[in-house]
């Protein structure tokens, strides 16, 4: 994937942050969740009484906000460059990571560091750093 640079708006990635934030603080102050994908997509998985409704409606959110946007405007191309094996095994390790982890980006990087949370600030900077290495591992030693 690569960035345009000459195209990067600044006020846009602030004002999603923003919303970002907001949505995460008002998630965890109205009902007392944190706002972990893994941790509510992994709710579905094992269900208990009175707490499907909930993660059911956040993920048809998380699904169904780009799709109502894209009727309003024009969807970026994403462009990805990587195989289709490459793509299942890094899903399946951050799938992984994630579960070892005792949670994802939004989980430890959004809401646990809005916290202050020693767990999460090791976690992320774990789950950064990891990334950084994989990457440079990737294209500058494998030259994928």
């Amino acid at each position: 994937m690569t960035i345009a640079w000459n195209a990067f708006t600044p006020w846009s990635a602030l004002s999603g942050g923003v919303l970002i934030g907001l949505a995460a603080a008002m998630f965890v102050l109205l009902n007392g969740r944190i706002a972990g994908i893994s941790g509510v997509l992994g709710g579905l998985f094992r269900p208990v009484g009175g707490d499907v409704a909930w993660r059911a409606a956040f993920v048809i959110g998380l699904v169904g906000a780009p799709v109502v946007y894209g009727l309003f405007a024009v969807l970026p191309t994403p462009r990805i460059d990587a195989q289709f094996g490459a793509l299942v095994a890094a899903g399946l390790l951050v799938g992984v990571g994630t579960r070892y982890g005792a949670g994802c980006t939004s989980g430890h990087g959004v809401c646990g560091l809005a916290r202050l949370s020693p767990r999460s600030l090791v976690a992320t900077v774990a789950f950064m750093a990891a990334g950084f290495v994989t990457v440079f591992v990737m294209r500058h030693l494998f030259g994928l």
